[in-house]
């Protein structure tokens, strides 16, 4: 292992680490080499870490990052087979989920437990029969061999792209103008509380800049799209991924009780959600338990974040080109331009504005009955969400943050903890008076 492996302890630099070389010049081990752009932490979700994703845990073009195999899909002998494999597992795991969704309701009608089984939704069936196929999959020793077919960040994508015809326009133009105070605010205040408690606990400045990213924005896809433009580490993207799941999975059943908790409206409660809980595919799950309006603002909250993922990249590259990497001594680092803001901008946010737009000219349209079309479109997303949450449980896992130590954690917790009080703070003033 080369000198500039993390510490068991925390996952930052040794004190004697030799200076970092620019990335046109590495020529070390993998082990050294800078987590590419399309380097989603696979160790950290099972090869797919965005939105792991775990649970959004892919890169901005959606592939995995635990080896280069997913970034071109299947290869080699029996690849094929394997992926078709694992999407078998998938869908009959959808599949279950549909008929536990209708059939536990029925069954416990009538008794002391009839009212919770009506209020649990499919993302709660999704997510545990997706950690329990994880784990009959990892003790017959096959998980790894089906991963690739595990696309949480394709299936959340397009189901949020179809969420989108189930919004009418007019409703995102309500919200997009608290919606974008919020995430301005937020992401803002939360990046900088990060970046400042990881400079106190003595994080190297990459792992700083990719917890930053990742629970101030939208979880892995901006850790990922943050270690690209600062050149960070394989491992330290490793670590953060595995942070981001580590974190997510329980915010979307605590949240929604907090909801209740604390009393929200509908739409105060979407604007919370999407708001702090890092991965799209976690937020989305999140918001349809507290219910469909929830889940509509939330999306829309998330989705303007995501928007932000972009600027945040540029201005982590000319942060570290003209600061960090002139005080190393490296070389010359690419600067940013209008071209890394374009790739570094989720386009499903284009797909599902659009999807709006045409929802609502249907709707509003000549056709004797314009809600046949958008049944379909509805069914459809149910269908990839699931496929969504059953993706997350198949690929949480817990393996890197053995090496992470404790100071990362404590980091991303008290920054978890700092996202949800301001964020609470936000979607209550900004959203109180915002009705469907």
């Amino acid at each position: 292992m080369s000198t500039d492996t993390p510490t068991p302890e925390d996952g930052t630099p040794r004190a004697d680490e030799a200076p970092r070389p620019d990335a046109a010049t590495t020529t070390g081990t993998a082990d050294d080499a800078p987590a590419r752009p399309d380097d989603a932490a696979g160790t950290a979700a099972g090869g797919h870490g965005a939105d792991g994703q775990g649970a959004d845990g892919q890169g901005a073009d959606g592939q995995g990052a635990d080896g280069r195999e997913h970034a071109a899909g299947p290869r080699g002998p029996g690849a094929p087979l394997r992926f078709a494999a694992g999407l078998v597992v998938v869908l009959g795991l959808a599949a279950t989920t549909r008929f536990l969704e209708s059939w536990v309701p029925g069954v416990a009608e009538g008794s002391p437990l009839g009212g919770f089984a009506e209020a649990v939704e499919y993302p709660v069936y999704a997510i545990l029969l997706g950690l329990l196929g994880n784990l009959a999959l990892s003790l017959a020793g096959v998980r790894d061999r089906l991963a690739p077919a595990f696309k949480t960040e394709f299936f959340i994508k397009t189901g949020l792209v179809l969420l989108g015809s189930t919004v009418l326009f007019d409703v995102i133009v309500r919200a997009a103008g608290p919606a974008v105070l919020q995430a301005l605010f937020l992401v803002t205040s939360v990046f900088l509380f990060t970046w400042w408690i990881g400079g106190k606990l003595g994080l190297d400045d990459r792992l700083r800049a990719l917890l930053a990213s990742s629970v101030s924005i939208c979880g892995v896809s901006a850790a990922i799209a943050a270690a690209g433009a600062v050149q960070a580490r394989k491992e330290q993207l490793a670590y953060t991924a595995s942070l981001v799941i580590l974190f997510a999975v329980p915010s979307i059943f605590l949240l929604p009780w907090l909801v209740g908790v604390f009393g929200l409206s509908t739409a105060q409660a979407g604007a919370w959600i999407g708001g702090n809980i890092d991965t799209t595919a976690a937020v989305a799950a999140s918001g349809a338990i507290v219910g469909e309006e929830a889940l509509q603002i939330a999306s829309i909250v998330k989705s303007t974040q995501n928007v932000l993922m972009g600027v945040v990249a540029v201005l982590l590259t000319a942060y570290f080109a003209f600061k960090i990497a002139p005080a190393e001594g490296a070389g010359a680092v690419e600067r940013p331009g209008l071209r890394t803001l374009w790739d570094r901008f989720p386009k499903f946010v284009l797909g599902f504005l659009a999807a709006s737009v045409i929802a609502t000219l249907w709707a509003n349209g000549p056709s004797a009955d314009p809600d046949a079309g958008l049944a379909t479109a509805r069914a459809l997303r149910d269908w990839f969400l699931i496929a969504a949450f059953t993706s997350i449980g198949l690929e949480f896992k817990l393996s890197s943050l053995r090496e992470a130590g404790w100071r990362p954690i404590g980091v991303f917790a008290l920054a978890t903890v700092f996202n949800l009080v301001v964020g609470l703070l936000l979607a209550v003033l900004l959203f109180r008076d915002f009705a469907f």
